[in-house]
């Protein structure tokens, strides 16, 4: 190719034109809304780091399902806060779980709405960890058993998905066996396979209510520096049987997420954390960026990096134009 017989510009020339030949589309298929279900009645607690996003009480996050729902959102991921914790976390592992009592009404009254069930500890530990403390750490082997009893507990509450977060090794082999001995084998797992201990997490912290109570998570998150280690624990999380595999942050992960989908050729989905999410609109309030153009630049780059599905706080103000 060489110029003037080759001119790129030309299929730049109209809208149209544009359109035709775009590589990359993002839809309302790729989108998932993450949601916050809290105790209490008529509930709605504004989360200040995160603009337009609240704590729900179950009736509330019914309501706000029918209003996604009705915007085109098709799936949303729950995170639970709940009314007491405990040491082992073992409150997100019954039947009256904050979780569980969401998925029951939302099944009830949107049944359609696809349910993920983020599968951790930290929201339910009174330490903030996301396992069981033994020596000062949090115990692989034991938080594992947790893990496995608060994901048949959802399942048996009427979720589609389970999506372990905790970054425990082994953990999707634990929870594919108990779902499996429960007759859950079609339940599908989406592991949340190279989470990093990313700064990017505070604002969720605050929404979640789950900040560690002494030290940090950098012994079971990954290292920031690392991309060939995303690849083992990639690789590890399909053996254990992972249908859906993620990286977490997104922004600056792009990288890891397409090396994930060039290596492995599975669905990969990515997380656009609350810190990328409020930094959009911090920027947005002082009027230094276009917020609607940056988000869809956001989100389509997360595609075209390899992403099939994106966790979204903009979802829910973004849906309405895909």
């Amino acid at each position: 190719m060489k110029f003037p017989e080759t001119r790129l510009r030309r299929l730049r020339s109209t809208a149209v034109l544009r359109n035709m030949v775009r590589e990359t589309t993002l839809t309302r298929n790729d989108l998932i809304m993450p949601l916050f279900v809290c105790p209490g009645q008529g509930v709605d607690n504004a989360i200040s780091s995160m603009p337009g996003n609240s704590q729900l009480s179950v009736d509330k996050i019914v309501e706000k399902g029918k209003e996604l729902w009705d915007k085109g959102v098709q799936s949303i991921l729950l995170f639970g806060i709940p009314e007491s914790k405990d040491e082992h976390g073992l409150v997100a592992c019954t039947d009256d779980g904050i979780v569980q009592k969401a998925v029951r009404a939302l099944k009830k009254e949107i049944p359609e709405l696809y349910l993920i069930a983020d599968i951790c500890n930290c929201e339910y530990t009174s330490h903030g960890h996301c396992g069981t403390i033994v020596d000062g750490d949090v115990h692989n082997d034991l938080t594992l058993v947790t893990l496995a009893k608060q994901s048949v507990s959802l399942a048996e509450s009427g979720v589609d998905m389970v999506a372990p977060s905790d970054m425990m090794d082994g953990r999707v082999r634990a929870i594919r066996s108990a779902l499996d001995k429960k007759d859950f084998y079609n339940l599908p797992i989406m592991a949340y396979s190279a989470k990093y201990s990313s700064a990017f997490y505070g604002p969720f912290r605050e929404a979640a209510e789950s900040t560690p109570q002494f030290g940090d998570r950098k012994t079971y998150q990954m290292d920031p520096a690392n991309s060939d280690e995303a690849l083992r624990e990639v690789a590890l999380d399909i053996q254990e049987g992972a249908d859906i595999v993620m990286v977490k942050p997104a922004l600056n992960y792009m990288d890891i997420i397409h090396r994930v989908k060039s290596n492995f050729n599975m669905p990969v989905a990515a997380y656009n954390v609350s810190g990328e999410f409020s930094m959009v609109k911090a920027a947005a309030a002082k009027g230094w960026i276009d917020e609607n153009r940056i988000v869809h630049e956001i989100l389509t780059g997360l595609k075209r990096a390899g992403s099939d599905l994106i966790i979204s706080y903009h979802t829910q103000e973004i849906i309405h134009q895909l």
